[in-house]
Protein backbone atom coordinates (compact mmCIF):
# COMPACT_ATOMS: atom_id res chain seq x y z
CA UNK A 1 0.00 0.00 0.00
CA UNK A 2 1.35 3.40 -1.02
CA UNK A 3 1.10 6.70 0.84
CA UNK A 4 0.02 9.59 -1.38
CA UNK A 5 0.88 13.23 -1.03
CA UNK A 6 -2.05 15.23 0.39
CA UNK A 7 -1.34 18.13 -1.94
CA UNK A 8 -3.43 18.54 -5.09
CA UNK A 9 -0.46 19.71 -7.15
CA UNK A 10 1.01 16.19 -6.96
CA UNK A 11 -1.80 13.94 -8.19
CA UNK A 12 0.26 11.01 -9.43
CA UNK A 13 -0.57 7.40 -8.53
CA UNK A 14 1.54 4.27 -8.52
CA UNK A 15 0.60 1.79 -11.22
CA UNK A 16 -2.72 0.04 -10.62
CA UNK A 17 -0.87 -3.21 -11.30
CA UNK A 18 0.78 -2.77 -7.89
CA UNK A 19 -2.51 -2.96 -5.97
CA UNK A 20 -2.88 -5.68 -3.37
CA UNK A 21 -4.68 -8.92 -4.05
CA UNK A 22 -7.82 -7.34 -2.54
CA UNK A 23 -7.38 -4.26 -4.72
CA UNK A 24 -6.08 -1.69 -2.23
CA UNK A 25 -3.43 0.50 -3.85
CA UNK A 26 -2.90 3.70 -1.85
CA UNK A 27 -4.04 5.78 1.10
CA UNK A 28 -4.65 9.50 1.78
CA UNK A 29 -4.20 12.02 -1.06
CA UNK A 30 -7.26 14.23 -1.59
CA UNK A 31 -10.50 14.39 -3.55
CA UNK A 32 -9.57 17.26 -5.83
CA UNK A 33 -10.95 17.19 -9.35
CA UNK A 34 -7.44 16.77 -10.74
CA UNK A 35 -6.65 13.76 -8.55
CA UNK A 36 -9.99 12.08 -9.15
CA UNK A 37 -9.62 12.38 -12.91
CA UNK A 38 -6.07 11.06 -12.71
CA UNK A 39 -7.33 8.11 -10.68
CA UNK A 40 -10.05 7.18 -13.16
CA UNK A 41 -7.67 7.49 -16.11
CA UNK A 42 -5.48 4.89 -14.43
CA UNK A 43 -8.18 2.43 -13.36
CA UNK A 44 -8.31 3.59 -9.73
CA UNK A 45 -11.18 4.88 -7.60
CA UNK A 46 -11.72 6.06 -4.00
CA UNK A 47 -13.75 3.93 -1.60
CA UNK A 48 -13.72 4.36 2.16
CA UNK A 49 -16.06 4.76 5.12
CA UNK A 50 -16.66 7.74 7.36
CA UNK A 51 -13.78 8.10 9.81
CA UNK A 52 -11.27 6.33 7.57
CA UNK A 53 -8.50 7.96 5.53
CA UNK A 54 -9.12 8.11 1.78
CA UNK A 55 -8.46 4.66 0.33
CA UNK A 56 -7.76 4.11 -3.37
CA UNK A 57 -8.61 0.81 -5.09
CA UNK A 58 -8.08 -1.12 -8.30
CA UNK A 59 -9.74 -4.51 -7.75
CA UNK A 60 -8.89 -7.75 -9.50
CA UNK A 61 -11.15 -9.08 -10.93
CA UNK A 62 -12.93 -5.99 -12.21
CA UNK A 63 -16.62 -5.84 -13.18
CA UNK A 64 -17.36 -4.24 -16.53
CA UNK A 65 -20.38 -3.88 -18.76
CA UNK A 66 -19.61 -3.66 -22.46
CA UNK A 67 -22.55 -1.70 -23.90
CA UNK A 68 -23.14 -4.07 -26.83
CA UNK A 69 -23.43 -6.99 -24.39
CA UNK A 70 -26.23 -5.51 -22.31
CA UNK A 71 -28.83 -8.12 -21.39
CA UNK A 72 -32.48 -7.12 -21.12
CA UNK A 73 -34.82 -9.75 -19.72
CA UNK A 74 -38.27 -10.27 -21.17
CA UNK A 75 -39.90 -8.74 -18.09
CA UNK A 76 -37.61 -5.72 -18.14
CA UNK A 77 -38.23 -5.18 -21.86
CA UNK A 78 -41.95 -5.21 -21.07
CA UNK A 79 -41.40 -2.53 -18.43
CA UNK A 80 -39.42 -0.42 -20.90
CA UNK A 81 -42.17 -0.66 -23.52
CA UNK A 82 -44.80 0.29 -20.96
CA UNK A 83 -42.84 3.53 -20.32
CA UNK A 84 -43.55 3.25 -16.62
CA UNK A 85 -40.68 5.62 -15.86
CA UNK A 86 -39.52 8.91 -17.33
CA UNK A 87 -35.72 8.93 -17.53
CA UNK A 88 -33.53 12.05 -17.62
CA UNK A 89 -29.90 13.10 -17.53
CA UNK A 90 -28.35 15.52 -15.03
CA UNK A 91 -31.56 16.95 -13.58
CA UNK A 92 -30.71 16.54 -9.88
CA UNK A 93 -27.19 15.18 -9.46
CA UNK A 94 -26.90 15.86 -5.72
CA UNK A 95 -30.30 14.28 -5.03
CA UNK A 96 -29.21 11.12 -6.83
CA UNK A 97 -25.99 10.95 -4.83
CA UNK A 98 -27.86 11.46 -1.57
CA UNK A 99 -30.34 8.74 -2.51
CA UNK A 100 -27.45 6.38 -3.30
CA UNK A 101 -26.04 7.15 0.16
CA UNK A 102 -29.33 6.45 1.93
CA UNK A 103 -30.96 3.24 3.18
CA UNK A 104 -31.51 0.64 0.49
CA UNK A 105 -34.61 -1.34 -0.32
CA UNK A 106 -34.93 -4.97 0.77
CA UNK A 107 -32.48 -4.36 3.65
CA UNK A 108 -29.46 -3.99 1.43
CA UNK A 109 -26.42 -2.28 2.92
CA UNK A 110 -26.61 1.49 2.78
CA UNK A 111 -24.10 3.50 0.82
CA UNK A 112 -22.31 4.84 3.91
CA UNK A 113 -19.10 5.29 1.88
CA UNK A 114 -20.68 8.30 0.16
CA UNK A 115 -19.45 10.77 2.76
CA UNK A 116 -20.02 14.52 2.83
CA UNK A 117 -16.56 14.99 1.31
CA UNK A 118 -17.38 12.54 -1.49
CA UNK A 119 -20.65 14.33 -2.15
CA UNK A 120 -18.86 17.67 -2.43
CA UNK A 121 -16.08 16.26 -4.63
CA UNK A 122 -18.36 14.55 -7.13
CA UNK A 123 -20.73 17.50 -7.23
CA UNK A 124 -17.74 19.59 -8.32
CA UNK A 125 -16.92 16.96 -10.95
CA UNK A 126 -20.50 17.29 -12.15
CA UNK A 127 -20.30 21.08 -12.19
CA UNK A 128 -17.24 20.83 -14.44
CA UNK A 129 -18.96 18.38 -16.81
CA UNK A 130 -17.12 15.19 -15.82
CA UNK A 131 -19.80 13.48 -13.70
CA UNK A 132 -23.39 12.72 -14.70
CA UNK A 133 -26.57 11.46 -13.11
CA UNK A 134 -29.42 9.46 -14.59
CA UNK A 135 -32.84 9.88 -12.99
CA UNK A 136 -35.90 7.63 -13.18
CA UNK A 137 -39.16 9.37 -12.35
CA UNK A 138 -42.74 8.34 -11.67
CA UNK A 139 -44.63 11.54 -12.40
CA UNK A 140 -42.63 14.11 -10.41
CA UNK A 141 -41.18 11.64 -7.89
CA UNK A 142 -37.55 10.52 -8.13
CA UNK A 143 -37.68 6.73 -7.73
CA UNK A 144 -34.35 5.51 -9.06
CA UNK A 145 -31.12 6.39 -10.76
CA UNK A 146 -27.37 6.24 -10.86
CA UNK A 147 -24.34 8.48 -11.21
CA UNK A 148 -20.83 8.15 -12.56
CA UNK A 149 -17.84 9.78 -14.22
CA UNK A 150 -17.23 10.02 -17.96
CA UNK A 151 -13.80 10.22 -19.62
CA UNK A 152 -13.14 9.55 -23.29
CA UNK A 153 -15.24 6.57 -24.34
CA UNK A 154 -15.51 5.19 -20.80
CA UNK A 155 -18.21 5.67 -18.18
CA UNK A 156 -17.33 4.80 -14.58
CA UNK A 157 -20.49 3.86 -12.71
CA UNK A 158 -20.30 4.79 -9.05
CA UNK A 159 -23.60 3.87 -7.42
CA UNK A 160 -27.28 3.36 -8.12
CA UNK A 161 -30.52 3.30 -6.11
CA UNK A 162 -34.10 2.21 -6.53
CA UNK A 163 -37.30 3.14 -4.72
CA UNK A 164 -39.58 1.29 -7.15
CA UNK A 165 -39.29 -2.09 -8.84
CA UNK A 166 -36.99 -1.97 -11.89
CA UNK A 167 -36.31 1.78 -11.55
CA UNK A 168 -32.51 1.48 -11.36
CA UNK A 169 -32.49 -1.21 -14.07
CA UNK A 170 -34.43 1.04 -16.41
CA UNK A 171 -32.01 3.89 -15.69
CA UNK A 172 -29.05 1.61 -16.44
CA UNK A 173 -30.58 0.33 -19.68
CA UNK A 174 -31.25 3.90 -20.83
CA UNK A 175 -27.73 5.13 -20.15
CA UNK A 176 -26.10 2.00 -21.60
CA UNK A 177 -28.03 2.22 -24.85
CA UNK A 178 -27.33 5.95 -25.11
CA UNK A 179 -23.62 5.54 -24.42
CA UNK A 180 -23.42 2.82 -27.06
CA UNK A 181 -25.03 5.19 -29.58
CA UNK A 182 -22.44 7.84 -28.70
CA UNK A 183 -19.56 5.40 -29.26
CA UNK A 184 -18.68 4.59 -25.65
CA UNK A 185 -17.09 1.16 -25.36
CA UNK A 186 -16.71 0.59 -21.60
CA UNK A 187 -18.87 0.92 -18.51
CA UNK A 188 -16.83 0.28 -15.38
CA UNK A 189 -18.94 -1.38 -12.67
CA UNK A 190 -16.01 -1.72 -10.24
CA UNK A 191 -17.08 -4.76 -8.18
CA UNK A 192 -19.10 -7.77 -9.37
CA UNK A 193 -22.69 -8.17 -8.15
CA UNK A 194 -25.42 -10.62 -9.10
CA UNK A 195 -27.68 -7.66 -9.97
CA UNK A 196 -25.23 -6.33 -12.55
CA UNK A 197 -24.38 -9.79 -13.86
CA UNK A 198 -28.02 -10.33 -14.79
CA UNK A 199 -27.76 -7.19 -16.94
CA UNK A 200 -24.67 -8.43 -18.74
CA UNK A 201 -21.78 -7.27 -16.57
CA UNK A 202 -18.80 -9.61 -16.51
CA UNK A 203 -15.68 -10.03 -14.41
CA UNK A 204 -12.30 -9.64 -16.09
CA UNK A 205 -8.74 -9.47 -14.86
CA UNK A 206 -7.21 -6.16 -13.85
CA UNK A 207 -4.80 -6.39 -16.77
CA UNK A 208 -7.60 -6.93 -19.27
CA UNK A 209 -9.54 -4.07 -17.71
CA UNK A 210 -6.61 -1.66 -17.99
CA UNK A 211 -6.18 -2.60 -21.67
CA UNK A 212 -9.88 -1.95 -22.34
CA UNK A 213 -9.63 1.32 -20.45
CA UNK A 214 -6.68 2.56 -22.49
CA UNK A 215 -8.58 1.91 -25.71
CA UNK A 216 -11.73 3.57 -24.39
CA UNK A 217 -9.87 6.66 -23.22
CA UNK A 218 -8.46 7.13 -26.70
CA UNK A 219 -11.98 7.67 -28.04
CA UNK A 220 -13.75 11.04 -28.06
CA UNK A 221 -16.29 11.59 -25.30
CA UNK A 222 -19.62 13.37 -25.39
CA UNK A 223 -19.57 17.01 -24.32
CA UNK A 224 -22.32 18.21 -21.99
CA UNK A 225 -25.17 18.84 -21.86
CA UNK A 226 -26.22 15.20 -22.01
CA UNK A 227 -29.71 14.24 -23.13
CA UNK A 228 -31.45 11.09 -24.36
CA UNK A 229 -32.14 10.80 -28.07
CA UNK A 230 -32.87 7.06 -28.29
CA UNK A 231 -35.65 4.73 -27.16
CA UNK A 232 -34.02 1.77 -25.33
CA UNK A 233 -37.22 -0.28 -25.63
CA UNK A 234 -36.58 -0.61 -29.37
CA UNK A 235 -34.02 -3.13 -30.58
Amino acid sequence: MFLLSPYAKDVRFPSAELASREGLLAVVGDLSVERLLEAYRNGIFPWYNEGQPILWWSPDPRAVLLPHRLKISRSLRKTLRAKKFRVTFDQCFEDVMRACAGPRRKQENGGTWITADMLAAYTELHRRGHAHSVEAWMEDRLVGGLYGVALGGAFFGESMFSRADDASKVALVHVTRQLETWGYTLIDCQLPTDHLARLGAESITRGDYLALLRRALARPGRAPPWYFDIDPAIG
